[in-house]
């Protein structure tokens, strides 16, 4: 059966950083497509970042690039989100998640095939 343990989130100042943390068992993530969500209040789960198992391609929503990095460790099993320069807009809930295919960029978010808890960050002054 497929794990995670999340960590990281938490409140932060505008302009701070959080690195999320997402530890795996039963899945080897270095052979599946791994993500970020977030789940802003009210509003549909959408993609942050993801890393195809395809073709390694890194893709990142557009409001966060620049400012977000995704990674995965495989030794470890676990992937990673630093997210610096962090402003009110990146409040929300983020989710971990994984598929065993390759979803295309914008493809909705029940798709994925299993997911993490979720984990609140707050950006608030």
């Amino acid at each position: 059966q497929v794990r995670f343990v999340v960590s990281g989130g938490g409140l932060v100042q505008p302009g701070g950083s959080l690195r999320l943390s997402c530890a795996a068992s039963g899945v080897t993530l270095e052979h599946v497509t791994i993500g970020w969500f977030r789940q802003a209040p009210g509003k549909e789960r959408e993609e942050v970042s993801t890393i195809s198992n395809r073709d390694g391609k890194i893709s990142y929503a557009r409001s966060v690039e620049g400012r977000f990095t995704i990674s995965r460790d495989n030794a470890e099993n676990t992937m990673y989100l630093q997210m610096n320069s962090l402003k009110p807009e990146g409040t929300g809930i983020y989710y971990c998640g994984i598929d065993y295919d390759s979803p295309a960029w914008g493809s909705s978010w029940w798709v994925w095939d299993w997911w993490g808890q979720g984990t609140q960050v707050t950006v608030s002054s």
